[in-house]
């Protein structure tokens, strides 16, 4: 059998799998044996969760099976190039929005898969919500038949619509219009958390809910919309960063590494139907003093900051909310703190491509 690690593994990531599992006092004895099914595995957060259970087996020989559950083989393949040949590495292609039969017993499911960049609300409403929907009732009733022992739910801070306080608690929500394209993603994620809560109210599935802050790190999408992709990828161009708004607006950054961690750990420790809040208070900034925070990371660059207008057609719709920032009160009494500091998280981020 082979779960060797990988030599290729470059540093940051291997130093992130070495904080995660280390630095984090998180039960993964439970995983022991187990087989893990993850939708969306291919995608941003979910991949730093396959990661991390790669990095279990080679270490704590925990024999974990990971059922990696994708839309599209090549970009399964692309993403987990250096682990094809590894048996504890399953890829099933599936559209999560269909009912899903699969034989071989499943302990754990991670819902990992949605369409969570803004450049889909306008293109592919329909598509974004099916899955927070439909994908989770299916999911949900896989758990059902299965008797998993956990079943964790990825959320959005997008819940909270306008938020009603600043740090945002689990129960601070704020408006939402329905009638507004945008909210094909907040309110569908809502729906799915009221999936998660009815399943296990009605059918005793150990249902957990994480609702990531803005998160960053390495392997995420550079052309996928967020300001944030834009700006990195600017840096690592060497080109000017244009915003593209005032940059007034003020976002908490959550480096991938924190967030990993803090997903275990609710899955693992998180009690039943609750919601966490997964994102870093220390890491608020405005939209402008980021960019201005990332050109100066490398002054030999000479990056300079400065607004231009959208040009049309421009399809990406933006949110009108002012300002998120997390109160992580809930995830800190489980034994979570994020760790890394937003310049030291992007200078991995921008380092790892």
């Amino acid at each position: 059998m082979n779960k060797k690690g990988d030599s290729s593994r470059s540093s940051v990531l291997l130093n992130d799998l070495i904080s995660i599992v280390n630095e984090y006092k998180v039960p993964w004895h439970q995983l022991k044996d187990k087989t893990v099914l993850i939708s969306g595995a291919s995608g941003f957060l979910a991949a730093y969760m396959v990661e991390t259970m790669l990095y279990l087996n080679e270490t704590l020989s925990l024999n974990i099976t990971i059922v990696a559950l994708v839309r599209n083989r090549e970009n399964f393949n692309q993403r987990f190039i250096n682990y094809l040949n590894r048996v504890d590495l399953k890829c099933l292609v599936h559209n999560v929005c269909f009912p899903l039969e699969i034989n071989e017993k499943i302990d754990f499911i991670i819902h990992a898969a949605s369409q969570a960049s803004p450049k889909f609300y306008a293109l592919d409403p329909v598509g974004t919500l099916s899955a927070n929907t439909f994908g989770t009732a299916y999911l949900l009733e896989l758990a059902k038949i299965h008797k998993v022992s956990g079943f964790l739910y990825f959320s959005s801070a997008e819940v909270y619509g306008e938020p009603t306080k600043i740090p945002t608690t689990e129960k601070s929500y704020g408006y939402i219009d329905p009638l507004e394209v945008r909210s094909c993603y907040g309110e569908s994620k809502r729906m799915g958390e009221n999936m998660c809560v009815s399943w296990h109210h009605q059918y005793d599935i150990p249902t957990k809910i994480v609702r990531p802050f803005h998160t960053y790190g390495p392997g995420m999408k550079l052309d996928d919309g967020r300001v944030y992709a834009d700006f990195v990828a600017d840096v690592l161009a060497g080109r000017d960063i244009k915003l593209k708004s005032n940059g007034l607006n003020r976002r908490s950054f959550c480096y991938l590494s924190d967030a990993t961690a803090g997903f275990w750990i609710v899955l693992l420790s998180g009690k039943n139907a609750q919601a966490y809040n997964i994102g870093n208070p220390a890491g608020e900034i405005s939209i402008k003093d980021l960019a201005i925070l990332l050109a100066n990371l490398y002054p030999q660059k000479k990056i300079s900051v400065s607004y231009e207008e959208r040009k049309e057609p421009d399809v990406y719709l933006s949110s009108q909310i002012s300002i998120t920032c997390p109160d992580i009160g809930l995830a800190k009494k489980l034994g979570w703190l994020p760790k890394i500091s937003i310049e030291n998280g992007f200078r991995k981020t921008i380092e790892s491509y």
